[in-house]
């Protein structure tokens, strides 16, 4: 299972946990378990790791694991150093499933992501 964050959400706005939804129900934990993985990876700094669970359309645009992990580092420090991710609502449109992450640096902010399962 592969995974592509999409971009296009809350990206480094600090959000407070008063305005977060509550965690739906989310249909499948293996999906979540991918996720934690890759986020883990970052933090472990392995991004061998980290980049093999990237899509292949994501591993196209970036071609190996050292220009990945220097976007992800420079591009998404809440990524890169995340110390608490809570996994929020999942949905499902045109048979790609997204997945609602709450993620918190490692100051304290919090931040929207979702990714898309491929």
């Amino acid at each position: 299972m592969r995974l592509i964050l999409i971009l296009a959400l809350v990206w480094g706005m600090p959000v407070s946990a008063q305005d977060m939804p509550q965690a739906a129900q989310v249909q499948s934990v293996p999906l979540q378990d991918v996720i934690g993985q890759q986020l883990d990876a970052f933090n472990a700094r392995d991004v061998d790791l980290a980049w093999s669970y990237a899509s292949p359309m994501i591993q196209g645009m970036y071609g190996n694991p050292d220009n990945f992990g220097t976007m992800v580092r420079e591009g998404y420090p809440m990524v890169w150093d995340n110390s608490a991710v809570k996994f929020l609502t999942q949905r499902e449109v045109s048979g790609r499933i997204y997945q609602q992450v709450m993620v918190q640096d490692t100051n304290g902010a919090l931040h929207m992501l979702e990714y898309a399962m491929i």
